[in-house]
């Protein structure tokens, strides 16, 4: 079965484009498009997307509202959310607003079929250009927080690597170490952190490293 997809943003042209990307995919189907919110709300509940790709900066009601009403009334729908903007105020709004997946307009054309990837396995994504302000923030909580968290060496790099959206199987490979290994340490992270989820490990990489804007 395909995947159902739906494009939300206000620029007719970048619609298009995403369109042809995606339509180069056999196991994918655009089920419509939209340039604005309330729109978006009565596609969804008419074509039943399995993702949508969603706009920041929409006119009226904006791209983090409309996800915040989409998933309270259909919770099961991924988001990915679209952007010009990697600063820290735009990820985290839509983080919370409930956005499985977070890129930049300029890498949209290399990452949206990763994302996609990504969401429809349950997983958070970040583009790599917001991945690696988040990890760079990480490094400098590490050595700059008056109260910092104490994780181990290997549970650092491993944060380092959740960050960036990499899998378990992922990181053990990178690492050279056993994918149980990977997940114990996952679970001394989120421990130490009282942190329950991705999403709220997510957000608190987001939160403690995107500080500058």
């Amino acid at each position: 079965m395909k995947l159902r997809v739906l494009l939300v943003d206000d620029h007719k042209m970048f619609r298009e484009a995403l369109r042809a990307l995606l339509e180069r995919s056999s196991e994918i189907e655009v089920v419509g498009e939209t340039g604005n919110g309330i729109d978006t709300l009565k596609l969804v509940a008419a074509t039943s997307p399995d993702i949508v790709c969603m706009d920041i900066g929409l006119p009226g009601m904006n791209g983090v509202e409309t996800t915040r009403r989409l998933k309270a009334a259909h919770p099961t729908v991924k988001i990915i959310a679209l952007s010009i903007y990697n600063q820290r105020r735009y990820v985290l709004d839509m983080i919370e607003a409930g956005a499985n997946a977070y890129i930049t307009k300029d890498e949209a054309s290399d990452e949206l079929l990763r994302a996609i990837d990504a969401v429809q396995r349950d997983r958070s994504y970040l583009c790599p250009d917001v991945a690696t302000l988040i990890t760079q923030g990480i490094s400098r909580h590490d050595k700059n927080s008056a109260t910092p968290v104490r994780l181990g060496e290997r549970e650092q790099q491993v944060l380092r690597q959740v960050a960036k959206g990499s899998t378990s199987i992922q990181i053990a490979a990178r690492m050279n170490i056993a994918v149980s290994t990977v997940e114990v340490h996952r679970r001394n992270i989120m421990r130490k952190l009282d942190l329950h989820s991705v999403a709220e490990l997510t957000r608190y990489v987001i939160d403690r490293g995107l500080d500058h804007e």
